[in-house]
């Protein structure tokens, strides 16, 4: 999958904006990819706020949202039906040359995946979204990264949904 050259600026200009929901209506994509994985239908989709990923009993949202207070938590949980859902939200600080040697290995794993969606924005090759899932077990692992040059600050997202 190659990474989308983007043409609207990202809204979330630092990882302290994003905020975590589900069940959130879809919002305006500026890509949106739509998958088989283990027999589940999924739906990557890259906002100018962020991401957002919907699959069986989940809509999934890591994003700048009006009217929600930014700040992720390092993990939430939630059972639906017959599913077991986990999501862990990391954030860190990177030197300059580290930062660069990050985003560049996300890029490069994206590029190679099949099951992926990344889209780079305007202004700097390092300002990037990534998503990617993968079957797992009885369920589904996605990842998500989003970067942030400016702070050399990069959002690391881990999600797994199994079912029971």
């Amino acid at each position: 999958m190659s990474g989308i050259a983007l043409t609207t600026p990202y809204l979330d200009t630092d990882a302290d904006q994003l905020s975590f929901t589900l069940g959130q209506p879809a919002r305006e994509a500026l890509a949106v990819r739509d998958l088989t994985v283990g027999g589940l239908g999924v739906q990557l989709r890259l906002l100018g706020a962020s991401h957002q990923v919907f699959t069986g009993p989940v809509r999934e949202t890591v994003a700048c949202l009006p009217g929600v207070a930014g700040g992720l938590p390092e993990s939430a949980g939630q059972e639906f039906d017959d599913w077991s859902y986990s999501f862990s939200a990391r954030v860190q600080r990177f030197s300059a040359t580290a930062f660069s040697a990050q985003v560049a290995w996300i890029r490069g794993r994206s590029e190679g995946d099949s099951w992926a969606l990344y889209g780079i924005f305007p202004g700097s090759q390092e300002a990037v979204t990534a998503l990617s899932v993968e079957r797992h077990g009885t369920g589904l692992v996605w990842r998500t990264w989003h970067t942030y040059p400016q702070s050399r600050r990069i959002v690391a997202t881990h999600t797994r949904l199994e079912a029971r």
